[in-house]
C-alpha cells in the first residue's frame, strides 16, 4: 500500500480489519475454516482495504486459514501476523504469498512493563530486534506493518526511537496500538501527532490505530488518532475481539459517515453491506449482537418511545440520524411496547389494514397498553388478536370484571368471578373437575343459562413463554350455534373472556330471532 503522500489521498482512512485474527482470539470466538472464507469474501465485497487473516506460525489451522484466504480475496490486501522472531516471519511470508496484496504484519513490545517482565530486554535490544526483523520482513514484500505492542504506556522518546527504526528498516505502515485499552482521547490524538510531526521520515509511512475497549473508549480513541494524523483504523466487525473487543469497524466506518463535517474523512467502504457482515460474523463466531449495538443492533433503528414514535412519523429525522438503508437494514422499526403513544398505535393498526373508529380506537388502545404492560414484545399477530378480540365485544351485554382460580393436583379446581350483566354486577364460585371446567360453569350459573360447549380449543398467537393465548369456544342452545373467541397472555382468562364472547353472541342472535319473529 502506498505512502500517504498527495493531496488526493490525505484524508482517504484505510480500514484493516483483523476479524479473523484478533477478534478470534475473543474466548469461544474459533472459527471453521469455511467460516472464516464465507467472513473473508463478506469483507472483501464492502470495500475493506487490509484483511488480516489470521497468525500463520499459532498452528497449521492457522496457516491454512491465511493461505486459503489469500487465495480466494480479490480486492483487499491479505496480512498475515508476525512477532518479531524470524520463523514467524518466515512463515507469515509464506502465507500470503499466495494474495494479490499481501503484507507481513510484524510487532513488538516496547512497554516498560512489557520489556520488564515479557520480553525480558533492554529498550537497546528491543531496537535492534525491530532493525533486524522489519528487514527481514521487507526482504519477502514490500508491505511491512510494524506494531508497537501497548505503545500508549509507552515512554515517548523510547516509542519515537522504535518509529524512526522502523521506518528506516522499511516499514511502510507505523500502528501504534492501544493495547490494553489504557489511553484516552485526549493522550491518543497527542501521541500520534507529536511522533507524526518529529519523527525523521514519518511522511514516508502510514500510521495505525488499534484500539481495544476495556475502558469503552476504542472507537473515540481511533478516531482521535485518525484526527492527530493516523489514516488506517485496525477495527473489527461487531467489536469482537480479545476482553472487551476491539474497535467496532461499523461503528468507525458511520461516525465517519455520519459527522463528516467534523471528521472530514472518506473510507473506500460499502455501508450497505455492515448489516450483512455482521449477521455473518455473529454466526461464524457463534457471538450474538447485543440489541442495543450501536449501528447493526437489533434495536439500532427501533423506536418505543411514544415521543419518538411521534417524531419519527412526521420526520425520520427526527431522531435518526443516518438511515437504516445506508446500513443495510431494511427499515425501521417502531416497537410497540407500553411507551408506545397513540400515534404509533394508530399507524400499526393502518398498516395491519384496520380503521377503527375513536371509541373503538380507544378501548382497543387501552388494551394494547394493558397487554404491553405484562408481554415484553408486542407483534402484529398480538395487535391483530387484540382488535379482533375488541371488535367482537363491542356491545357486550356480560363482561368479566374479576376472576380467580385455584387447581391443585388431585384436589379442588375453584372459580371465583364477577360478572357484569347488563350493568349489574354479580358474584359467583363454582368447584369443577378442572379449571376450564369450573369457570366455564361459574359463568353459566352467574348469567342463568345452560348452553352446550360443542367445541373449546387454545391456540399460541405468537412463540414464546409469554406468548397470548388465542382461545376459541363454540357454543349451542336452541339450536343456534355461535362462536367466540379472545386473546390474553393468561390461557385461563382467554378462555374465560372467548367463552363469554360466545355468550354474548347468543343472546345477540336470540334478540334478532326473537325481533324477525316479532315482526312476522
Amino acid at each position: 500500500m502506498p505512502a500517504v503522500t498527495s493531496d488526493t489521498n490525505k484524508d482517504r482512512v484505510f480500514i484493516f480489519d483483523t476479524t479473523l485474527r484478533d477478534g478470534e482470539q475473543s474466548p469461544g470466538a474459533t472459527m471453521t475454516l469455511e467460516e472464516k472464507l464465507q467472513v473473508a469474501e463478506a469483507l472483501d465485497e464492502m470495500g475493506v482495504d487490509i484483511i488480516e487473516a489470521g497468525f500463520p506460525i499459532a498452528s497449521n489451522g492457522d496457516f491454512e486459514a491465511v493461505v486459503a484466504v489469500a487465495k480466494q480475496v480479490k480486492t483487499a490486501t491479505v496480512a498475515g501476523l508476525a512477532r518479531a522472531i524470524p520463523a514467524d516471519i518466515d512463515r507469515a511470508g509464506e502465507a500470503i504469498r499466495h494474495a494479490r496484496r499481501g503484507r507481513i504484519h510484524t510487532f513488538v513490545s516496547t512497554s516498560p512493563i512489557h520489556l520488564a517482565h515479557q520480553m525480558k530486554k533492554s529498550e537497546d535490544e528491543v531496537i535492534e530486534i525491530i532493525a533486524r526483523t522489519v528487514a527481514q520482513a521487507r526482504n519477502l514484500i514490500d508491505d511491512v506493518e510494524w506494531s508497537a505492542m501497548d505503545a500508549t504506556r509507552t515512554p515517548m522518546e523510547f516509542l519515537m526511537r522504535c518509529v524512526e527504526t522502523a521506518i528506516k528498516a522499511g516499514a511502510t505502515t507505523i500502528n501504534l496500538p492501544d493495547t490494553v485499552g489504557y489511553a484516552v482521547p485526549e493522550e491518543h490524538f497527542a501521541m500520534f501527532k507529536t511522533i507524526i510531526e518529529k519523527v525523521p521520515g514519518a511522511d514516508k509511512a502510514i500510521f495505525s490505530v488499534h484500539c481495544h475497549n476495556d475502558l469503552g473508549m476504542a472507537v473515540a480513541n481511533s478516531l482521535a488518532g485518525v484526527a492527530g494524523g493516523a489514516r488506517q483504523i485496525e477495527c473489527t466487525i461487531n467489536g469482537l475481539g480479545e476482553r472487551a473487543g476491539n474497535a467496532a469497524l461499523e461503528e468507525v466506518v458511520m461516525a465517519l459517515r455520519t459527522r463528516g463535517d467534523a471528521m472530514p474523512y472518506q473510507t473506500g467502504i460499502e455501508t450497505t453491506h455492515l448489516a450483512r457482515a455482521s449477521r455473518i460474523v455473529a454466526a461464524a463466531a457463534n457471538f450474538p449482537v447485543q440489541y442495543n449495538k450501536a449501528i447493526v443492533g437489533k434495536n439500532a433503528f427501533a423506536h418505543e418511545s411514544g415521543i419518538h414514535q411521534d417524531g419519527m412519523l412526521k420526520n425520520a429525522e427526527t431522531y435518526e440520524i443516518m438511515t437504516p438503508a445506508s446500513v443495510g437494514i431494511k427499515a425501521t422499526t417502531l416497537v410497540m411496547g407500553k411507551h408506545s403513544g397513540r400515534a404509533a398505535f394508530k399507524d400499526k393498526l393502518r398498516e395491519l389494514g384496520y380503521e377503527l373508529g375513536d371509541n373503538a380506537f380507544q378501548e382497543a388502545f387501552v388494551r394494547f397498553k394493558d397487554l404491553a404492560d405484562r408481554k415484553k414484545h408486542v407483534y402484529d399477530a398480538d395487535i391483530v388478536a387484540l382488535v379482533d378480540d375488541e371488535v367482537g365485544s363491542v356491545g357486550d351485554r356480560i363482561r368479566l370484571i374479576a376472576m380467580e382460580v385455584v387447581s391443585k393436583i388431585g384436589g379442588v379446581h375453584k372459580c371465583d368471578l364477577t360478572l357484569s350483566i347488563d350493568g349489574d354486577e354479580t358474584s359467583v364460585s363454582y368447584e369443577g373437575t378442572g379449571s376450564v371446567d369450573a369457570i366455564f360453569n361459574a359463568i353459566k350459573q352467574g348469567v342463568g343459562q345452560e348452553p352446550n360447549l360443542v367445541l373449546y380449543a387454545v391456540d399460541g398467537v405468537t412463540g414464546g413463554t409469554d406468548a397470548q393465548a388465542s382461545a376459541h369456544v363454540r357454543l349451542e342452545m336452541n339450536g343456534r350455534i355461535v362462536s367466540g373467541n379472545a386473546a390474553e397472555p393468561d390461557t385461563l382468562v382467554a378462555s374465560a373472556r372467548a367463552y363469554l364472547n360466545a355468550y354474548n353472541r347468543l343472546l345477540i342472535d336470540r334478540g334478532a330471532a326473537a325481533q324477525g319473529a316479532m315482526a312476522g
